[in-house]
């Protein structure tokens, strides 16, 4: 087999791969926006099942919900020009396809570089396919219910006290919500990304103690980079978390070494 055949087996298996994968995620994302989450009460439990409602789609039902939770009080959140909510409703639903689609990514993304890996670097990948979903999902909702509302609340709070009305356009409203969503749920990600590089034997385990003032500097520009406002506050709702988040690698990747050693 010469080379040139061998570098299209692997964007073969790749564009099937990616293929799997956007099928994936566009089967779950019109699935959200054809149907509707109907509530049924058993017991004391509170279930739901999907019945077809295009026009009060799951991803509707997740917008009012962000209205409800997210927007600061007396902000209006209002759309101006057609199409808006609709275009806003295939953001929510393609990053909760994504979501719900993490475990197929993960193990497609894992299986195409599989033959490129050593032994310990495919045991790896596979423990952390699990913790990587569960911290993900954690980001998401650290972002949706601790960061997200108030940093919403500190921003308007400058119209409030300035007397104005305050509108806030739903595309930019989901978009913004989005964008906090999948940095924290990718900078969670954090200790885990540094668990692997560590246990696949790229760096040793002091690495992460000795760069950590670079590490802090990366983190807060970063956190300058993501957040919308230059009043350098809302900056660290990101980079603090994200400092924590390494500091959490760092130990677990020492406390781990250390037991390596001593049995």
């Amino acid at each position: 087999m010469s080379e040139l055949d061998g570098i299209n087996q692997h964007f073969e298996e790749l564009r099937k791969r990616l293929l799997r994968i956007v099928l994936v995620i566009g089967i779950i994302t019109a699935f959200i926006l054809t149907f509707h989450a109907e509530p049924i009460q058993v017991g004391q439990t509170t279930l739901y099942y999907p019945t077809p409602e295009p026009l009060n789609n799951i991803a509707a039902q997740i917008t009012n919900h962000m209205k409800i939770n997210l927007v600061p009080e007396d902000v209006q959140l209002i759309q101006t020009a057609p199409g808006q909510a609709f275009f806003a409703q295939v953001y929510i639903a393609a990053l909760v396809g994504i979501v719900v689609s993490m475990p197929i990514i993960i193990k497609e993304l894992v299986g195409f570089i599989k033959p490129a890996l050593k032994e310990n670097e495919i045991n790896v990948s596979r423990s952390i396919t699990i913790p990587a979903l569960g911290l993900f999902i954690t980001g998401c909702a650290f972002s949706y219910n601790l960061v997200i509302p108030y940093i919403l609340d500190f921003l308007y709070r400058y119209g409030e006290s300035a007397g104005l009305v305050t509108f806030l356009n739903v595309i930019e409203f989901v978009t913004f919500v989005l964008q906090f969503l999948l940095a924290f749920g990718f900078s969670f990600q954090l200790p885990l990304v540094m668990y692997a590089i560590s246990a696949s034997g790229m760096v040793d385990t002091d690495f992460w103690r000795k760069n950590i003032r670079y590490a802090i500097v990366i983190i807060v520009i970063f956190g300058a980079i993501i957040t919308p406002d230059g009043s350098g506050v809302t900056m660290w709702f990101i980079a603090g978390p994200m400092i924590a988040l390494y500091a959490t690698g760092m130990v677990l990747i020492e406390r781990k070494e250390r037991k390596k050693l001593n049995t």
